[in-house]
């Protein structure tokens, strides 16, 4: 069950990209985004286009979430990022290359680790208060920085700010999912409200700079942020060795770095 949790979750990624693309497109063409004026995005093909990708997008991921735990699923999310690197980039340069290589291989041990040693468990109700607790203080940060920065800083502390609750969405999906039948009703609304406003916040992003940095912005903090409650909040490392905890660390900062790397390459190109 595992193995189809990660190859959902590896269809979403490439979901997440297309979706992140054709939504940037759609959003570019209406300057000036606003709350009062977002009813226009539907106007946009190629909005709706992404719109519907990102949503195919979820479903893979409420599978995903409901087969495996939530830090085997979640850093998968990061592999977007050279996904739209590589679709975005005018030529293939050697730091490209590099930093592409680097996040690709950080997720990719990092998931490996998790798969092999991460155990399932049940979210309960005080964790998910809790998670939800540490998520809103995050969140307002984000919200100050955007308030005050603009272009790139306010991109990049929006798409944070969306990670950032889109790490506790991953986290009340699997609860939802896995005590279906039985509708628990504090996880679902938390869930919506999360979701809702992490989206509006890309899109948000979107209007501030490109694509590629929301991208990597928000899928970099996402599986961070539901990694870190899975295997410390949830228990999901319970049992890891230290040698396990060393990799899950050196691979989560070479995901990061490469991820970082991509985000200046992009902005190199845009100065040059």
């Amino acid at each position: 069950m595992v193995g189809v949790a990660i190859l959902c979750a590896v269809l979403a990624a490439g979901c997440s990209a297309l979706g992140a693309m054709w939504q940037h497109a759609g959003v570019r063409e209406l300057p000036g985004l606003k709350l009062s004026s977002a009813h226009q995005l539907v106007r946009s093909r190629r909005w709706v286009s992404g719109f519907l990708v990102l949503f195919a997008c979820a479903v893979l991921q409420v599978v995903a979430l409901a087969l495996a735990p939530v830090s085997v699923v979640a850093p998968l999310n990061a592999l977007a990022i050279p996904i739209i690197a590589v679709a975005g980039a005018r030529r293939f340069t050697g730091m490209l290359a590099v930093a592409v290589l680097v996040a690709t291989a950080g997720i990719v041990v990092f998931v490996s680790i998790t798969a092999g040693a991460a155990v399932l468990t049940q979210v309960s109700p005080n964790v998910a208060l809790q998670a939800g607790q540490l998520v809103v203080a995050g969140v307002l940060v984000c919200v100050v920085a955007a308030t005050f920065t603009a272009d790139t800083v306010r991109a990049l502390s929006l798409s944070i700010g969306a990670g950032i609750l889109y790490g506790l969405v991953a986290v009340l999906v699997r609860d939802v999912t896995t005590a279906l039948p039985v509708i628990e009703w504090f996880s679902l609304g938390g869930l919506a409200i999360a979701f809702l406003t992490g989206a509006w916040f890309i899109q948000l992003g979107y209007a501030a700079g490109p694509p590629d940095l929301v991208v990597a912005g928000q899928t970099v903090v996402n599986p961070i942020v539901a990694a870190w409650i899975g295997i410390t909040l949830l228990g999901e490392g319970t049992g890891m060795s230290a040698l396990s905890q060393a990799g899950l660390v050196i691979s989560a900062v070479a995901a990061v770095s490469g991820t970082v790397v991509l985000a200046y390459y992009h902005r190199a190109r845009v100065d040059a």
